[in-house]
């Protein structure tokens, strides 16, 4: 049986069944969304890495345990784990750190894009620098939402069960978040520069 094949519900079945490498190609089927998620809130790759594996930890508690419900996706129930895993970081340190790029981690070297030359791949590097700087400075709310919309691909529906906002109230971050940010590249003339 190619493992690879096999959607996430199968993967966790066969995964209870005994079969530990189907748990490892569920792993590694959102291992990149779940950690660039994970990175963008806490902007510190140590951590992100530990609080990466608690997650898996608890998903592979709760699978043992039997109480993961098959009615939601998966990848939305482990999301929901690592911002909850998140936000209590955050509750616990009280501090606040700012996007960007480290030696050792990138976000953009996660996401697939088309190859390009030279000269396109530099102007996308410093436009995505750019947008980093942007998103870092919006208030909490409104950079949370940018994050899972545009870094961790959710809809707005799963943002907002995530945030336990309303729908709305998603949709109203994101739009003060989009207006903020093109106030701040007009003030600054920022992405022309």
């Amino acid at each position: 049986m190619n493992l690879q094949q096999l959607n996430d519900k199968e993967l966790i079945q066969s995964y209870l069944e005994g079969d530990q490498k189907a748990f490892e190609v569920l792993l590694n089927r959102h291992r990149n969304k779940i950690y660039t998620s994970i990175y963008l809130f806490v902007k510190d790759s140590d951590l992100a890495e530990d609080i990466f594996q608690d997650v898996f930890i608890k998903i592979i508690d709760t699978l043992r345990k039997g109480k993961y419900n098959h009615e939601g996706k998966f990848l939305q129930w482990a999301m929901r784990i690592s911002y909850n895993m998140c936000v209590d970081n955050f509750r616990r340190s009280k501090r606040r750190t700012k996007v960007s790029a480290t030696e050792t981690f990138d976000i953009f070297d996660v996401l697939e894009t088309n190859e390009d030359n030279m000269e396109t791949m530099i102007i996308k590097s410093q436009l995505h620098q750019k947008v980093r700087e942007l998103v870092d400075q919006l208030p909490a709310e409104q950079r949370e939402v940018v994050i899972l919309r545009h870094y961790a691909d959710m809809s707005f529906k799963e943002i907002s069960q995530l945030t336990r906002v309303s729908i709305n109230t998603a949709l109203g971050r994101m739009r003060y978040a989009l207006i903020n940010m093109r106030k701040m590249v007009s003030e600054r003339e920022l992405l022309a520069s």
